[in-house]
């Protein structure tokens, strides 16, 4: 057995959402770019050193489709344009914005070691809640934002750029103190990097030391695709969409669009694929075989429920038998599918727990576990130990990037004349062993071998009858055309598709529910809601209003935190009439997302305060200017959106102590002026009186809407920030039941 040598496989998935604005096409959040410069060049490019360590990387289209995006300098994403711009030109937004965002790299790892950035940390506070920043924008200069605009970016290049280049190796030393040149040429090597990413994978697959591999277009869960029911295996008494989702026809094209991109990329085709969350079913398994693959890598838990064996392993992890590191394969009615199952013990010490080890004791690890596999194992020539995991998400989290144990892991393997590092389309295609047939595949995913993180949630549920609703309007909309009429609008239509496609990505499920949490939920939550916003657009038709609302539950509505103390009349004059006027009235907050990795980034705007108010017959709105921005004698507009108990539209335009206002009614033509807002006044506070009648609503009920703002150069708002507010109306008994001494 000494000979024989045990088949070590790794492959890196690299994926990152897509990003991008539907509607604007810019970057929403700059992962794309930052993991581009710190990993996903030099992932593939260490390999050079060792080219006997063959590895598969998994590159999802829509990331790819991103990094190509990210080759042009004109490529707009808020971060790369604030970075952009002078110090001597950042605007008070911009550089709340910063302090919000600019600490978005590991503390201890990317911020901690280098002097200037850690004091600057120090000095902005370690909360970034919306208070704390407003009150550390005045202890920064105009070279603190310079440097902080340099480091922020210098510390997502990965040290492998730094050692090779020594102009980046000089502006690490410089520390502080940079230029508006320096930032130039920072930004300007950060697009040259991107620019080398894909030819650097293809020149490596070219000289035979990396496989290539695929994911489905836009990361959807191909199982649900094909038949929502699916999550019933694994999760039997599971709560599923209203309406259930049989698409396998958005299944195959996701797939179809995969390869085809992966082809125009690389100029081959891909042999394997994990599959989004190495989610496999018998249902997708057929479709995946028909585009050509020829293999698929998912978890060993859906290896253990697909024949009905438990996984043994000894009590520090490792497993005992060969059973998940034999090669399998699947028939379907378009061939046979091979099948590889990752070790998620291996893999998993890599991705989350090698990373607090020294270099040398996490390799020594490694390698005695590998040991102990080859010796459980009577002919470990015939076997494969599958590494799958993130391809970027770890390194972050390790000392010097991971550079250090990723040296040392590839040369003590390489060394090691007991293993071999292949990929699986290696393995398969050497014909050493015949693959053991799998009369069924569980239907499951890598997380406990079921779908739970991706449907079964309200939150997830909601989202899955939203596409269906969105689709079903797309396809009667097709349906309704002549054939001339559909040629004339073929683009309309594919884009249209395209973000349907788009919306059954799985990260926007990653994040609903109560499985996962993030600071930056909204960001997910409004990205996936404005794909199918854009379908009704591109169709010609208006989208549900529920469609406005997200759909992550605790922001669905909100409640003013204090109640009207009594009935109110407000004086329409623009101004504070007397003390007693908005008495009663209470304040509506404006909340604010915040935490140490994401903060809304909401700087001060044009309206600072909003009051409510009401008696029986009307409902009352006072909307306070900023301190130190009034009188404001500029043209901006105001647009209240109610959602019950009718959809209706308030739209009113200000310009000093001059304003209109019009109430708008929904029809099947659209938006239809009905009729005037007399009730209005502008000067020192903007106020607004609207009878319940006009809005349709009756005494006890509750109304829900929110506030946009259009202040042109000083910003869009919304109020509230996320969701509705929801007022309850006064009866009858209210001032009874409420009245305070």
């Amino acid at each position: 057995m000494a000979d024989k040598k045990l088949n070590i496989s790794f492959l890196w998935h690299m994926h990152q959402p897509l990003y991008k604005d539907p509607v604007t096409s810019d970057f929403i959040l700059p992962w794309v770019l930052f993991h581009g410069t710190k990993d996903y060049y030099d992932m593939v490019a260490i390999l050079e050193e060792f080219p006997e360590i063959h590895q598969s990387f998994n590159l999802v289209p829509s990331l790819i489709e991103q990094i190509k995006d990210y080759c042009s300098p004109s490529v707009k994403d808020r971060y790369r344009q604030v970075s952009l711009k002078k110090a001597s030109q950042l605007t008070q937004e911009d550089k709340y914005f910063m302090l919000d965002r600019f600490f978005q790299s590991n503390w201890e790892r990317m911020v901690n070691p280098v002097e200037q950035y850690r004091e600057m940390l120090k000095l902005r506070g370690f909360s970034s809640a919306h208070e704390d920043l407003i009150v550390a924008l005045r202890f920064f200069t105009e070279q603190d934002y310079l440097d902080l605009q340099v480091l922020f970016n210098l510390s997502w290049i990965d040290p492998m750029h730094i050692i090779n280049d020594p102009w980046l190796a000089g502006l690490v030393k410089k520390g502080r103190g940079f230029s508006e040149q320096d930032k130039a040429t920072l930004l300007k090597k950060q697009i040259e990097i991107m620019q080398s990413i894909l030819p650097k994978y293809a020149e490596m697959r070219g000289k035979g030391i990396v496989e290539l591999t695929t994911s489905p277009y836009y990361h959807p869960i191909l199982p649900l695709l094909c038949d929502s029911d699916s999550a019933k295996e694994g999760s039997p008494d599971i709560s599923l969409p209203r309406k259930r989702f049989i698409h396998p026809e958005d299944a195959r094209e996701q797939i179809r669009k995969a390869v085809l991109l992966h082809k125009e990329t690389f100029g081959v085709l891909p042999d394997g694929m994990w599959p989004s969350e190495g989610s496999v079913s018998m249902e997708m398994a057929p479709l995946v075989a028909e585009a050509g693959i020829k293999w698929i890598g998912t978890d060993e838990e859906i290896l253990s429920r697909s024949l009905n064996k438990p996984i043994l392993r000894s009590s520090n992890g490792v497993c005992m038998d060969g059973l998940i590191y034999r090669p399998y394969s699947l028939d379907t009615q378009h061939g046979e599918l091979g099948v590889v199952f990752r070790d998620k013990v291996l893999s998993d010490l890599i991705g989350f727990e090698y990373s607090q080890m020294d270099a040398d004791k996490a390799v020594a690890d490694f390698m005695t576990r590998l040991s102990q596999i080859h010796q459980n194992l009577d002919d470990p020539d015939s076997h494969l130990v599958n590494i799958i995991l993130d391809g970027e998400n770890a390194w972050e989290y390790y000392e010097n990037d991971g550079r250090d144990f990723l040296r040392l892991l590839y040369k003590t393997l390489t060394e090691d004349d007991r293993i071999n590092c292949v990929t699986p389309g290696e393995f398969f295609a050497s014909g050493k062993v015949t693959p053991e047939k799998i009369e069924r595949i569980h239907s499951g995913s890598w997380i406990n071998h079921n779908f739970n993180i991706w449907i079964g949630h309200a939150e997830d549920n909601a989202a899955w009858d939203m596409i269906s609703e969105a689709r079903a309007a797309l396809v009667e909309y097709e349906d309704s055309l002549s054939e001339e009429m559909s040629l004339s609008k073929s683009e309309d239509i594919k884009a249209a598709w395209e973000a349907i496609y788009a919306a059954e990505g799985s990260d926007w499920f990653w994040w609903y529910g109560d499985d996962h949490t993030t600071l930056s939920a909204e960001d997910f939550d409004y990205l996936f809601r404005a794909h199918l916003i854009k379908v009704f657009s591109l169709i010609g038709r208006e989208h549900p209003p529920s469609f406005d609302i997200p759909i992550i539950s605790t922001l669905w509505e909100q409640r003013p935190s204090t109640i009207p103390t009594g009935f109110m009349q407000a004086v329409f004059d623009g101004e504070v009439t007397n003390y007693f006027e908005w008495l009663s009235a209470c304040k509506i907050e404006r909340t604010h997302a915040s935490g140490a990795m994401h903060s809304e980034g909401v700087a001060v705007g044009l309206i600072d305060t909003v009051f409510y108010g009401f008696n029986l017959q009307t409902f009352f709105l006072r909307l306070d200017y900023t301190m130190g921005l009034f009188p404001f004698n500029k043209p901006w507009s105001l647009t209240l959106r109610l959602l019950h108990p009718e959809h209706l539209k308030i739209k009113i335009t200000v310009e000093g102590n001059k304003s209109s206002g019009k109430l708008l009614k929904k029809t099947d033509e659209g938006w239809q002026e009905d009729s005037d807002i007399a009730m209005l006044a502008t000067g020192d506070i903007i106020e607004i009186g609207l009878d319940f009648a006009m809005l349709g609503a009756a005494p006890g009920s509750e109304l829900k809407l929110y506030l946009e703002l259009d202040a042109k150069e000083h910003g869009q708002m919304r109020w509230p920030t996320k969701g509705v507010i929801v007022i309850d109306l006064p009866d009858t008994d209210y001032e009874n039941i409420h009245w305070m001494v």
